[in-house]
């Protein structure tokens, strides 16, 4: 059983809400799924109606739930904080999956700081499935609900992964919006310098391979989805110009551009800013990432020779300074 007897979800038509209502009437619960649209062909199935100003009918369902999940844009969340938490019953537990959590916590505390109340972000795409990979839980509020839904998240494979929003809002800035910054700015490298995809593809090694997978990826995805996680968070701002000033600061390490038209030739110039070819810089650089890494920098080894393997099985030692 799921610990929810009745159970409400803001915007179960949608991917991610469709993923936890599912969840939850697998285990039992009586869950009614409330948005602005119902699915095509299933208007039976949903409750079409506005979260931040409830009718009659749906305030009642908030009212009779032991749990409602709010699965829609921030915005809406935020503004459905105040009207929701006067409806739901003492006891009953107000949860979200918004991918950014401070301002959750600042309405939370504004307008209802005796709610329990978890914030549930799926580091993955729905259509991935749950089984094995992490959910981001923020817990605002502590409770009898609290443990029972990430119990239930256990259950159906997932693994949450307590943060508080600051924590949050910081790791996503580098585990989503760096990440995304990283791939599509790639991209727009390839662009710039005319390159026939084709013949990368062709010849390229196992590396060049996998940033090509990933920002195909990216492409097979919402550019509106992309672009919130960049607005959203208010960590990105800063976690791209750290990506900007890493960049500029390899540039120095290995010198200026030769091809650039008026630039000196670092190979006929001793006195060429970091030597000839920078190599002594990089010694540096790789022993301050090595310390970076620590103790995960083996796992990421083995892990990214596994990676590889599923591209081109080839000798173990073929791969490692390519």
């Amino acid at each position: 059983m799921s610990g929810f007897p009745r159970s409400v979800v803001v915007g179960g038509s949608g991917a991610v809400g469709g993923m936890f209502a599912e969840l939850l009437r697998k285990a039992g619960s009586h869950t009614l799924v409330v948005d602005l649209v119902p699915p095509p062909g299933r208007q039976d199935a949903c409750l079409v109606g506005d979260v931040t100003a409830p009718g009659p009918e749906l305030a009642a369902a908030l009212r009779d739930a032991d749990l409602v999940l709010l699965a829609v844009h921030e915005d809406v969340a935020l503004k459905a904080v105040a009207p929701v938490t006067r409806l739901m019953r003492p006891g009953a537990l107000l949860a979200d999956s918004l991918s950014v959590r401070t301002g959750m916590a600042a309405e939370l505390a504004a307008h209802a700081p005796g709610v329990q109340h978890v914030g549930l972000n799926p580091m993955f795409a729905p259509a991935a499935g749950m089984i094995s990979r992490p959910v981001a839980a923020v817990v605002t509020r502590d409770g009898p609900g609290v443990t029972a839904l990430l119990r239930l998240v256990e259950s159906g494979g997932g693994r949450p992964v307590r943060l508080t929003a600051e924590e949050h809002d910081r790791t996503t800035a580098v585990t989503q919006a760096l990440t995304h910054a990283v791939i599509l700015s790639f991209g727009l490298a390839l662009a710039r310098l005319g390159v026939d995809v084709r013949t990368l593809t062709a010849t390229a090694p196992p590396p060049h391979q996998v940033l090509l997978a990933l920002l195909a990826r990216v492409l097979g995805g919402t550019p509106e989805v992309y672009g919130d996680i960049q607005r959203s968070n208010p960590r990105a701002a800063s976690a791209r110009r750290a990506l900007a000033e890493a960049l500029r600061s390899f540039v120095s390490l290995v010198g200026d551009d030769p091809d650039r038209a008026g630039a000196p030739d670092p190979a006929g110039d001793p006195g060429h800013p970091r030597g000839n070819d920078g190599a002594g810089d990089l010694d540096g650089v790789f022993e301050e990432l090595r310390r970076l890494m620590g103790p995960e920098l083996a796992a990421g080894q083995d892990h990214c020779q596994e990676l590889f393997r599923t591209l081109h099985r080839t000798d173990d030692e073929g791969e490692k300074d390519r």
